[in-house]
Order: structure tokens, then sequence, then C-alpha cells
């Protein structure tokens, strides 16, 4: 069966004997099978950033593994009754993932799972083992079709034909994606997996009349499903849901790619009113606003035009550089739907650079609110230019009076909560460096951030500016950095240069007139701070005045929340949780302190536990139970060796595609491109590993294992030295670099996993499908372990170790059994 951490393996289950063994394979139907599980876990990946949160990866994963490692254990323990009634199942099992793909996820969203209530109803775990389970089960009935395939007839055709559907099927549905909104994709992916029973039923026996009639009606039954069960249903807690219960608030636009889904939303009796951190001294509040979420959650406002209103744009901590100067050219980094550029032009801007990855916001502001919003991309003096930030900041060679990046906000209240697990490359050291080659000598670079108490976002928004500085020979970071906050933001502004006297004083006016208050200003004495957003001490300047000092590395440490600098390795930047903190915090949850526990780091959390659980409970404990017999004595060395191989393949898997989302600028388009280079590459090294054997003997596995190690490391220094400036190049570009990165590995990975169960199937068969389930429970836990490594290490460690599984896999290895002709030389 196909799985991303071993790929296909030729020796997981011996070939069938007799009737079916000389028969065609159903080649055509099990590259439909094999491309369609790869394109379900993409579109997961999509389904939930619109219903929960993008960072779930490792769930998608982790559910997808669990459900083709149970079927591989099932496939164990009835190897001789499923042999029999090979022609029969098969299509069975295809129709059945078509079936299931649809329910199971209508029936999911129907199940009350909120991972915020984790924090006070322990309920929410059970549902989300429910929810765990329920979409596992489309992936067991692909492994199932699969799986018996490479029982049932020749292997190597098999295997070519699953490798090659795995590999067109992950790239098909990012263009799919592009056509289709999530719930038409789900749909038309249930159909195709019709199709493919279809096809496989007349590959096998060539009597389909009855069998098309069933899978005609099984289609139609599957597009009159309710768009309600089928379309992704944001959570209760995300921001496009609370929009939506404002009185006369109404959804009058849907627009989807596999970049976000962009909804509009339009209040004709309440008006909506973003504008975070406004001062209590603004004069007026902001014109009419069209409301744009991105995958229901982060609001990107359009602006009705109306320059007599745009005064309250001066009154937000945001206008900070505006006051300490007047910048006449100036980039937007995240444009969304124009606040920041109207901002720029209502301050007198003569030119406005807008840069904003997704081409459909881009066109709502141009198009349908075109009118609305004064033409507001289409005047002489705005650019907008269609790209990722940080691909435009490698490649850009003008420089800007005033560099803004652009701050993304939700409406209400779920969004923080779960952040902490997101990736954002856009507030990284390296990023910030970016952004500084951008400014003019002399000039700005500004960012924004909402703010919580205990201080954490702006600390680490300030921590991470500073080491970015600290890069630079020309800059001071105590002399030239600003900050300040109100009652909900804080804004940055870094020069390159010192900060004058008269920019200084414009800072300390501006807070005077507006009532915030100054974190941090060249010469600031802590009585100008905490005036006006009063607190008990002035905590935000304490914090970010240890910064500078020689004790920033002991603050950094002994501070309760994680406000290290984040980085291009370790890009959580919304993540502050540290272990130490949580007795205190569990003590004080009477009084709130839970609420300061990230409720995204706490679903990882439950979600390792069930992943160990279910996966052993469904992968290893049956053929435990069921298959006593074989060599004990190799059973130990069975565990560690198959563990360490499936440990280490995800780890390496997830790693990548993590640190690869910076070269393809999206989490979709880097598992799309990753996957199928791991999953291909891989099992094109399965099928050689034969010959690695017969060229190395039984020291094989030791070659590789040291030949992994290499190219890894490799790899993992070509990305920290290159990803930056690859990320500006074309997206053919950037894609050849990824598979060129990944092949190499990937194709020496795919070869221990073979050569170890060849080995085992010679000296214990009957441990073959133990180890194949051992390999599988790895697997479903290492996506997870990975992210959680991530968040408090960086992916380089999770590298690191995954190469260190390798290691241990090579000393551990599995000989195969002497033979004359060929004896090895000896291990050592």
């Amino acid at each position: 069966m196909t799985t991303t951490s071993s790929g296909v393996v030729p020796e997981a289950v011996p070939e069938a004997t007799g009737a079916e063994a000389g028969r065609r394979p159903p080649l055509v139907s099990v590259a439909l099978a094999a491309g369609l599980g790869l394109a379900c876990e993409i579109l997961l990946l999509r389904l939930f950033s619109i219903v929960q949160f993008h960072h779930t990866a490792y769930m998608v994963i982790s559910l997808s593994l669990l459900g083709y490692g149970a079927s591989g254990t099932l496939l164990a323990v009835t190897r001789r009754w499923w042999m029999t009634r090979l022609r029969r199942l098969f299509p069975w099992c295809l129709t059945l993932f078509g079936l299931s793909a649809v329910g199971c996820f209508a029936v999911a969203q129907r199940i009350a799972v909120h991972p915020e209530e984790l924090l006070w109803s322990p309920g929410q775990v059970l549902w989300m083992v429910v929810l765990y389970l329920l979409l596992a089960v489309p992936f067991f009935f692909l492994g199932l079709s699969i799986g018996s395939a490479l029982m049932g007839f020749s292997v190597d055709r098999v295997y070519a034909a699953d490798l090659g559907g795995a590999g067109v099927g992950t790239l098909l549905v990012v263009g799919l994606l592009w056509v289709a909104a999530p719930g038409d994709a789900l749909r038309l992916l249930a159909v195709a997996g019709l199709l493919a029973a279809l096809v496989g039923a007349w590959e096998l026996d060539r009597q389909t009349l009855g069998r098309t009639a069933f899978l005609l009606l099984a289609a139609v039954g599957i597009y009159l499903v309710p768009s309600a069960w089928v379309d992704p249903q944001p959570s209760s807690y995300k921001g496009l849901t609370q929009a939506l219960r404002v009185q006369g608030a109404k959804l009058v636009e849907e627009r989807s790619s596999p970049l976000a889904l962009v909804s509009v939303v339009e209040s004709g009796e309440v008006p909506l009113r973003h504008a975070p951190g406004l001062s209590l001294a603004a004069p007026q509040g902001p014109p009419e606003q069209v409301g744009v979420f991105v995958d229901a959650e982060a609001l990107l406002p359009i602006l009705r035009w109306q320059p007599e209103r745009l005064e309250y744009l001066g009154y937000s901590t945001a206008a900070l550089p505006y006051a300490m100067g007047e910048p006449e050219e100036v980039l937007v980094l995240g444009a969304g739907g124009g606040v920041e550029v109207a901002r720029a032009l209502h301050h007198g801007a003569e030119s406005v650079v807008g840069v904003e990855i997704d081409p459909q916001i881009v066109d709502l502001v141009r198009t349908e609110y075109g009118e609305f919003s004064g033409d507001l991309y289409r005047r002489p003096e705005v650019e907008v230019v269609v790209e990722d930030v940080r691909g435009y900041a490698a490649t850009e060679s003008h420089r800007f009076d005033l560099v803004v990046l652009a701050a993304v906000g939700g409406y209400g209240g779920g969004g923080p909560a779960l952040a902490a697990l997101a990736e954002s490359y856009l507030h990284t050291v390296e990023a910030f460096d970016a952004y500084l080659d951008l400014v003019e000598p002399g000039g700005l670079l500004t960012a924004t951030v909402h703010v919580k108490n205990p201080p954490r976002d702006a600390v680490k928004l300030a921590a991470t500016a500073i080491r970015a500085l600290e890069h630079r020979t020309e800059s001071d970071p105590a002399a030239s950095l600003a900050l300040i906050r109100s009652w909900q933001t804080a804004t940055l502004v870094v020069k390159r240069g010192r900060l004058s006297a008269a920019e200084i004083e414009g800072l300390r006016e501006f807070g005077r007139e507006r009532f915030f208050d100054p974190i941090h200003y060249p010469g600031m004495s802590e009585e100008e701070a905490n005036r006006y957003n009063r607190l008990p001490e002035p905590l935000f300047h304490r914090a970010v005045a240890s910064l500078f000092g020689a004790e920033r590395d002991r603050f950094l440490e002994r501070y309760k929340f994680d406000v290290r600098p984040t980085t291009d390795d370790r890009p959580f930047f919304h993540q502050f949780f540290r272990w130490r903190t949580l007795g205190e915090l569990a003590a004080a949850r009477g009084s709130g302190g839970l609420s300061l526990l990230e409720a995204g780091y706490l679903v990882l959390i439950v979600t390792l536990l069930q992943a160990v659980i279910l996966g052993f409970v469904l992968i290893v404990a049956p053929l435990v139970v069921l298959r006593r017999d074989g060599a004990a004595g190799l059973r130990g060395r069975v565990v560690v060796y198959f563990g360490a191989l499936g440990l280490g393949f995800l780890l390496l898997e997830v790693a990548f595609l993590q640190k690869l989302i910076l070269v393809l600028n999206h989490p979709v388009y880097s598992a799309a491109v990753v996957l199928a280079s791991f999953l291909v590459f891989a099992g094109l090294g399965s099928a050689l590993a034969p010959r690695a054997r017969r060229l190395w003997g039984d020291r094989a596995v030791l070659w590789l294992a040291a030949g992994i190690i290499g190219v890894g490391a490799g790899d993992l220094a070509v990305l920290g030295a290159f990803s930056g400036a690859v990320a500006g190049a074309s997206m053919t570009a950037r894609i050849a670099f990824t598979i060129s990165l990944v092949a190499p590995l990937a194709f020496l990975m795919g070869m221990p996993f073979a050569l170890g169960l060849g080995a085992l199937k010679e000296r214990a068969e009957d441990l073959v499908p133990w180890a194949w389930a051992i390999n599988g429970c790895a697997s479903v836990v290492s996506p997870i372990v990975a992210t959680l490594l991530a968040v408090h290490h960086g992916f380089g460690f999770v590298v690191l170790l995954g190469l260190a599984a390798y290691a241990v896999a090579g000393f551990c290895r599995i000989r195969p059994v002497r033979t004359a002709a060929a004896a090895p030389t000896p291990s050592p």
C-alpha cells in the first residue's frame, strides 16, 4: 500500500499464487486510487484551514497515515480470506472511498468539535478522537484497494502505477482548486473514486453492467447531497462566523483558489467598523466598510473612498511613522483591501506600491468595489504588485522612504488563541533584514501587532527587529527603534540610521494627542510610560528595555513567555507557551489564568496523545495479539529499526514541507510539490533497493544511512543559504529547486525500508506484518512530534533528529540470510 512514510513496498505482503497471479493487474484504477489519496490529503489541508486553521497540516498527514496503516493491519491478518475475494472486494473498496470521502466529511461537519474549548471543556477530547477516526476512513478504504492489488498481482507493475498516479494527483488537485471551490472539489474527488471503482471492475472481470448502474446512481447521490453538508462551515469562533451574526450582515460573494477562500460581507443595518486600536480622541469613526475575510478569519476591509471621512486613519498607532516624517514613496507589504494604501495617500504620499499575494483580493478592489473604493487600485500614484511579500523583498532593488508591514487582524475571538502553531515568515529576523534593504538610508520600516497582557506580541516583535538590526553594521538598535501602544495595538518603527530629535518629538506629540503610551524611544524614561492605557506597572517598557541591556539573554530565558526572536527556522511568531509556566497558569485558572495558554498548543498535545493511542490500538496491537509466532530474538531489533525508519522519514518530510513554504510561498503549494517529490522518488529508491543489496550486501543500509545523513545535512545548508534568494524566482524555478533538493534525499530514504522487509522476510516472514505496523505507528505519530519539536527548537533541529533516526536504523539493521554465492563483508 502507499504511505508517505515508506512508499509502496513490494516485500510488505507476499504475492498471490494461483488464479490472480497470472491475471492482468488493475493498473489504471490503482493509479487513480493513489492519486486520489494524495489529492485528498491536500484538499483536507484547505478544508481544515477554512473550518479551523491551516497549521492543522500535521493532523491531516497523521490521520491519512492512520487510515493507511490500519488497512495494512487488516490485510495482514485476513490475507488468505481477502485473496479469495479480491476481484469483488477491490472495486468495492474504491466505491466506499468515494462514498465515505463525502459522507465522513459531511458527518464531521455536524460534530461539535471546538478545540478552543479544550481549556474548559475536557469533553472536546472525545469529539476530537471521533473526528480523527472519521476522517481516516476514506484513507482506510484506499489503503485496502492498493494493498490488495499489491498482494494479488505483479508487484512491479502495480508499484509503477501507484507511484505515477500519486505523483500526478498531488499536482492536479492544486489546479483543481483554481477552478472549483473546496466543497465542489471534494465532490469531484468522490466521483473520481467511483470512476476508479468502475475502471477497476472492468479491468478485473469485464462484468460491469450492473455495477455501472449502481455507481452512476451513487454519483448522482453525491451531487444531490446538500451543499451545506460538504461546503466547509467555519468554526463558530472564526471571524467570518461572528461577523455574520451581526444584524443585517450578509455574505454577498465568495471566491476560492488554492491560496484562500475569500468571503465578502456587507452590513446594511449595523455598520462594519474595523479600526483596531483607534484612539478615543479620534474626531470620527471610519467610513462605510466592506469586510473581506480570508479563510473565514483574517479581516481585510475595503473602505468607501470619502476623503472627508479618512481622518480616523491618523488616530491609530499604525499612523506613527507619518507623525515622525513625511514619506513620499511608500511600500505596503500585504496591501489586502487597501487600508494601509489609503493611509499613505491620506498622509500625503506621492507614490504607493502595494504588494498582495492573492489576486482575488486585488481584483475585488479593482472591479466589484472599484467605484466604492474610489478606484484605489487604479489611481495613477498607486501600483499594486501581485506577489508574495518575501519573494518581492528578495528581488526588488528600489528603495522607499517608508516600508509598511501591514497588520492582518481577525474580527473576533478564535484566531489568536489557535494561532500559536501558524507559521509566519513575514515576522522573522531574516524577513526584517530583507525589509530594511528596501528602506532608503534615513527611511523607516514599521509593523503593527495586536497587544496582549502580560506583554508578548509587542516584545517579540521588538526582539525580532533588534536581532535584525544587530546583523547590520550601520544600525544602533537602541537608537534606531521606537515602539508605541494603544489599548489594543502596538506599532514598531525602525529607522535606517539614528532617530533624530525631531522624529522623537513627533512621536511624543503623537502619543500625547491620541492618548497612546510610548514603550521605547532613545532616551525615554520609565516615568513617560504607562500614562494613558494604564497597567499596575509599566510592564511593556520594562520588558522592551531589557532587550537592549547586557542581561537580555537572561531576560529572554527567565521571562514567563517565549518572546525570543522569530526566525525562518522557528517561524511561530504567535507561540509564547513555556512548559514551566503551566502549573502557574493552571493554579490561576479561577481568575482566568488558562486564557493565557495558547489553545493551539494544547490541541497539538491532545492530538499527539490520541495519535499514539489510536496508532497502537489500530495498527500494532492486533498484530501483537494475532502474530505470536516468529523469531522472538528479532523482535527488539524489528521495533527499533522499523520504528526509527517511520519516525525519521516523517520528521524529514514534515520539516522540509514547512521549510519549503518560504520557497513556494504557500502551505498548499509546498504540500503538493514536497509530498509528490518525496513519494515518487522514495518509491523509485524502493524499486532499486535490491541493486543496493547486491552491491553492498548486508552493509547496504549502513551506507545508505550515511548517504541520507550527508545529503540531508547538505540540503539543510543549501536551504539556509539560498531559500531567501530563490523565493523571488519564477514559480517554475522554485518548483525545480524544490524537486532538485528533495529528490536525492527521498531516493535514498526509500531504500532502507524495502531492504529491511526483504531481509526480514528471509529470516522470519511472520514478523513482516508486525514490522510494517511498527513503521506505520511511528509514521502516525511523527508529524505531530515534528511540529512540537519545531515550535521550541526549530525545523533545523527536526531535520537533525530525523537524520539521527536513520543513523539508529543503520546500526540496528536487519541482516539478510547469507548465501555462499554472495557472502557480504563482515559488518562493523
